[in-house]
């Protein structure tokens, strides 16, 4: 009998249970919730010692100023002498005497060594002897002629046969000037390894001259850069070897890509110094971009979203932030092409830890 009763009080006890909640009541519990976290909130603001509506971040602050800004290419090249030739034999023959030595001094057509021209000795006197004897026979046919003596006929043929003589004479003297290595250049004999008694070999064997005293830069530029890069632009030299810099310009910019390394040449002549040796390395930077009275600021500075870049600056105590157009970048510093002016205070230091509207105050400033 009692399991009857219990069974109709359930089903009114689940039917009181699923009746909607009071919105009011509800209502009045969620602003009681409110209130509790806001108190609490207010009591660990209270033991930190600070609230949010009061938080200074401290900062560092330049002074936006206009002023010229330069881009550059920084690549490898190797020092070159600009005159760094090797004089080879013209023909084959054996060395006979040798006149010069490594780091000996030469002089444009001077005499480096001499190959055995014996033959060719014997057939320069055989050569002159005819020529003397033609000589004689056409001075005494031409007496005869002036004379009315002889025929024309005998007159010319004296005078070719001594003409022919002469010309087989002269060439015979230029193949002998074939039987020596002479220097092209003023210079000094760099590489010589040449030995009395050895076979020289045009093209193989040779003696090496430099001229040092005329020194460049050889470098490979990538083609990204060929619009960029050309003959005339500045450029700054750094060799570590030598503890020596300059600053010059560029000479020679080639016109043609190399297809395989897909870069062009560039040459830079060098002034004369005693530091500077061929085939050290020097570190080339080609001024690729150059721009005055622009803005350009310390690339930390500038923080990135989805919308683009953007800077803080100092008003008024206060961080504003500032929507901004950024440039190349180079050596730390960016070019602002729009967004900052003259005299804005640009926060630097401290401008990833605020926020548009933040307290901040300066603790550093420079210009």
């Amino acid at each position: 009998m009692k399991k009857f009763i219990y069974i109709p009080f359930l089903v009114l006890l689940a039917a009181c249970s699923s009746k909607p909640k009071d919105k009011k009541a509800e209502l009045d519990d969620l602003k009681k919730q409110q209130a509790d976290l806001g108190a609490k909130i207010a009591k660990l603001q209270s033991e930190i010692g600070t609230t949010d509506s009061g938080k200074t971040t401290d900062v560092s602050a330049i002074e936006v100023k206009a002023g010229s800004f330069t881009n550059y290419v920084q690549i490898q090249g190797k020092i070159d002498a600009q005159d760094n030739v090797t004089a080879y034999p013209q023909t084959q023959a054996t060395i006979t005497a040798i006149y010069v030595k490594a780091g000996q001094h030469v002089s444009k057509g001077q005499t480096l060594a001499q190959l055995d021209n014996s033959v060719m000795q014997q057939n320069i006197a055989q050569s002159e002897a005819q020529v003397s004897l033609n000589q004689q026979l056409f001075d005494r046919q031409k007496n005869l002629w002036d004379q009315k003596i002889g025929t024309e006929v005998q007159y010319l043929q004296a005078q070719t046969n001594l003409q022919s003589s002469k010309k087989a004479l002269d060439a015979l003297k230029k193949q002998s000037a074939f039987f020596r290595i002479v220097s092209p250049i003023n210079g000094t004999i760099d590489q010589m390894d040449l030995k009395l008694g050895q076979v020289a070999t045009p093209g193989q064997t040779g003696i090496r001259i430099v001229n040092a005293d005329v020194l460049k830069v050889k470098a490979d530029v990538p083609e990204s850069y060929s619009s960029s890069v050309n003959t005339g632009n500045d450029v700054k030299i750094l060799v570590p070897d030598a503890n020596d810099s300059l600053v010059t310009k560029v000479t020679f910019a080639a016109k043609a890509i190399d297809p395989t390394s897909r870069s062009f040449a560039v040459e830079i002549k060098l002034p004369v110094r005693s530091t500077l040796r061929p085939n050290m390395t020097a570190i080339i930077k080609i001024a690729d971009y150059s721009k005055g009275n622009t803005i350009a600021v310390p690339v930390k500075a500038i923080q990135k979203s989805e919308n683009g870049d953007y800077v803080f600056v100092n008003q008024g105590n206060a961080a504003k932030r500032v929507n901004v157009k950024a440039g190349i970048t180079y050596g730390g510093q960016t070019e602002i092409l729009s967004g900052l002016k003259v005299g804005d205070q640009l926060i630097v230091e401290g401008a990833t830890e605020v926020e548009d509207g933040d307290k901040v105050k300066v603790v550093q400033s420079g210009n």
